[in-house]
């Protein structure tokens, strides 16, 4: 095949693309997902949202500059030594260590806890909550956490550690990595922390069977400045800021999958893992 051929195959993602995104809509009550079955007679969820069309800007040609603290998310080359993903013995003996050290080398945090893993492979015959199957890419603009949910999800975590490790600057901030191949097939759109303004973020309840979290749903805003980091490798992590004490530095990065329509036909199906981590400073 030709070099000329080849391109044409697989041609290089452009400076932008105008894509859907799907946002929360400000309403009278509060709006709540169940993360399981809700009780009889209740409704999975409460809340409206619309899709709108969004500009997504190409971050690779500045992707080193990215920094936590300014746009909310960071992007880092760092090949896992895990060989197989969906092998869980392997993910959390290799996996979990890895992720620790990589934020602690971004971010020069003192201690790095990783709590929490989720595996992701797109299919359009999966329910995103079946029991055994993969989750599916994230289909509205979410932050993973709250000014409320933050510190809870430390004392539920840290126990009996959290109130002193609150008393200093602490975070909670996920690394999201493609699996086998480059993610060109649903990539992650990212918001731009800085662009966005306190009343953007809804809080939303999340009930799983056994305890009580909360997110933020995403209201759109036309100051709002979206990237996105086209075929991210596996080798390659996206590092995003979901909660931080600090005020004075990128506290909360909106973020969702969405469907590129760039993306040449027969690009495999996404696969992805995203590790949660809590980062704590002296």
């Amino acid at each position: 095949m030709s070099l000329a051929l080849a391109v044409d195959a697989n041609p290089l993602p452009p400076r932008s693309v105008e894509a859907m995104l799907t946002f929360a809509e400000r309403g009278p009550d509060k709006p709540y997902a169940y993360a399981g079955e809700p009780p009889e007679g209740v409704p999975q969820m409460r809340g409206e949202y619309r899709a709108r069309s969004v500009r997504l800007e190409n971050a690779r040609p500045f992707a080193d500059q990215l920094s936590l603290d300014v746009e909310g998310f960071a992007v880092a080359t760092r090949p896992s030594a895990v060989g197989d993903f969906w092998d869980e013995a392997q993910t959390l003996a290799l996996g979990h260590p890895e992720t620790a050290e990589l934020v602690r080398e971004v971010t020069g945090a003192s201690r790095v806890v990783v709590f929490d893993h989720t595996l992701r492979r797109r299919s359009v015959d999966v329910n995103d909550r079946e029991p055994g199957q993969p989750r599916q890419p994230a289909l509205r603009v979410h932050v993973d956490q709250t000014v409320w949910s933050g510190p809870k999800r430390v004392r539920e975590i840290m126990g009996r550690q959290a109130e002193a490790l609150l008393a200093r600057r602490a975070a909670i901030i996920n690394v999201w990595r493609p699996i086998a191949y480059p993610a060109r097939d649903w990539p992650l759109a990212l918001g731009d922390a800085s662009t966005f303004r306190p009343e953007d973020l809804i809080a939303t309840d999340l009930i799983f069977q056994h305890r009580r979290g909360e997110t933020y749903g995403v209201a759109w805003n036309p100051s709002q400045r979206w990237l996105y980091v086209p075929d991210l490798g596996p080798e390659e992590t996206i590092l995003i800021k979901c909660w931080d004490s600090d005020e004075s530095v990128a506290r909360f990065t909106p973020h969702s999958g969405f469907e590129d329509p760039s993306t040449p036909a027969g690009t495999p199906p996404r696969q992805s893992i995203e590790f949660r981590t809590m980062a704590f400073w002296d």
